[in-house]
């Protein structure tokens, strides 16, 4: 490609700050923007030239053919953007239009047959928010005041390529924090207005939702560098029970995601604290426990809910067995927003709750976000309407 920014690039990367912080008095100020959840891209375009890399510079464009396309007749011939590839789903079942990670994650697959068939079928976006090099000018060392600029003059109103909405004003960053989760955005950015674009440097703030919950304890998986002589808690598997479909039925424990976040000697400990709880496999206490069917790997799969024991194509070739524990102990865990029924993030452990009784741990207990309709930022966008 010859263009004045060619790949391998890795893209700017943001810190974690816990509150949207003010306009200074003096001096270059804040530009606010939605934090988008989907796939960080860099888009190189050289004329029919597309190349779209990951985070990590890996080329996707063979999973995006729609967006190759898009990118073509949206962008200026010669160019370098960094944005958000998502997927966009329709109203339903009582709300609105939201960002669907879950399908956007299936689109990397190596089948070409699936990929033209989920690209016709979920089209993807592209949400750009930094503008890199324009013709032959390489931008990353100008203000991100003069980017933004050059990038309002491309004029990204969609329908499948968008520049993402921005404000100065910090009372409605915090309002577009409190409120776009309903549309399954997952914080807020702040960048500075004098700053140079830094590949792989963490010269942005972000803001993401944090929250507790209790949580019940189902099991663990051992750590990659655990050993007979000296076992290490990998994760701990957790769930919350959701009220059965059928009257009469018992309430269900569904798999929630895991916390991981432990020191070795914790781990250690860990594994030392909970050996009172490990199940027996083959003894009637493993059959009925809630997951025993995780323990087959293919009745996991076709069991139509997330089980620990299922494979998917991020997990194709790991170990997933786990240790399960009687339903006795429940903790509290940090964590920023659910995808659908289930945490989006590895949560992290905060306390044991020994107060609390497994089977009041239900979905119920989680905060449902304000409901925010993404067709009001994406408007047009496949998949809104």
């Amino acid at each position: 490609m010859n263009l004045p920014v060619v790949p391998p690039v890795r893209p700017m990367l943001a810190k974690s700050v816990p509150h949207v912080p003010d306009q200074p008095d003096e001096g270059p100020g804040w530009v606010y923007e939605p934090k988008w959840d989907g796939f960080r891209a860099l888009v190189f375009r050289d004329g029919d030239d597309v190349r779209i890399d990951s985070r990590n510079t890996r080329p996707m464009q063979r999973y995006f053919p729609e967006l190759v396309d898009a990118v073509r007749s949206a962008l200026p011939q010669r160019c370098v953007v960094d944005a958000e590839i998502v997927v966009c789903r329709p109203p339903g079942h009582g709300r609105a239009a939201h960002l669907d990670f879950d399908t956007l994650s299936q689109r990397i697959h190596p089948a070409a047959s699936r990929v033209r068939m989920l690209a016709a079928d979920v089209p993807a976006s592209l949400v750009v928010f930094d503008l890199l090099a324009l013709d032959d000018e390489d931008l990353t060392g100008k203000p991100l005041a003069d980017r933004l600029a050059a990038l309002d003059g491309l004029r990204l109103t969609g329908p499948q390529v968008f520049a993402t909405p921005r404000t100065t004003e910090a009372a409605l960053a915090r309002t577009w924090f409190a409120s776009f989760e309903g549309a399954g955005l997952d914080g807020v950015v702040a960048k500075r207005t004098d700053g140079a674009y830094e590949p792989n440097k963490r010269a942005m703030l972000k803001i993401k939702h944090a929250r507790t919950a209790d949580v019940v304890l189902a099991g663990y998986r051992e750590h990659k560098t655990s050993t007979p002589q000296a076992p290490l808690v990998g994760s701990l598997l957790l769930g919350l029970y959701r009220q059965s479909d059928f009257p009469g039925t018992p309430d269900r424990l569904q798999f929630v995601g895991v916390a991981s976040s432990f020191t070795q000697a914790r781990r250690g400990e860990l594994h030392a604290e909970l050996a009172e709880l490990v199940v027996v496999p083959g003894t009637p206490e493993a059959e009925d426990h809630p997951w025993a069917d995780a323990f087959d790997p293919a009745a996991a799969a076709t069991s139509g809910e997330r089980r620990p024991g299922a494979q998917s194509r991020w997990s194709a070739g790991k170990d997933l067995s786990f240790t399960p524990l009687r339903i006795e102990r429940v903790l509290e865990v940090g964590y920023d927003h659910m995808e659908g029924d289930r945490f989006r993030h590895t949560s992290q452990f905060v306390r044991w709750r020994p107060d609390r009784d497994p089977s009041s741990c239900t979905h119920d207990q989680l905060e449902e976000p304000v409901s925010y309709d993404l067709a009001d930022l994406l408007p047009g966008a496949p998949g809104t309407t």
